[in-house]
């Protein structure tokens, strides 16, 4: 797994006790979204030596909800109302996994967001979110 990580992309800056093992995460701010990927490895496959199915829903949820929360102001956070994913082929060891959401609205409320996942460019999923904000206090 020496292969580089892609241009734009650092250290991912949110960091949760679910997502710890899964390091090195990257994302990429475009200014409409914020994109997560990662190098597939061991720690991110399942026992057929695909990239696990689990990580890549989780992953998604975090960039779609981070990417809603980018035009939000005054809020303490959002939760997720609902999350669908559609598997469309495999992620593999050593290939470069990417989530890239676009926000479909927001608003006071709920937020919805749409993300396609990508394997070294190829579509290897697509997801569907809502997401409630929690009101500041």
């Amino acid at each position: 797994m020496t292969r580089d990580i892609p241009e734009g992309f650092a250290p991912h800056f949110r960091k949760s006790g679910l997502t710890d093992p899964w390091e090195p995460l990257y994302s990429r701010n475009t200014g409409d979204a914020i994109r997560i990927g990662l190098r597939a490895g061991p720690a991110h496959a399942n026992s057929r030596g695909f990239v696990h199915g689990a990580l890549i829903s989780a992953l998604a949820d975090n960039a779609m909800g981070l990417s809603c929360g980018l035009s939000l102001d005054g809020i303490a956070g959002l939760v997720t109302v609902g999350l669908s994913l559609d598997y469309l082929s495999t992620a593999r060891l050593d290939q470069w996994l990417e989530i890239r959401p676009v926000v479909l609205r927001t608003g006071k409320n709920l937020s919805f967001c749409s993300a396609t996942i990508h394997a070294d460019e190829a579509l290897c999923a697509r997801a569907n979110a809502t997401f409630r904000a929690l009101q500041a206090a």
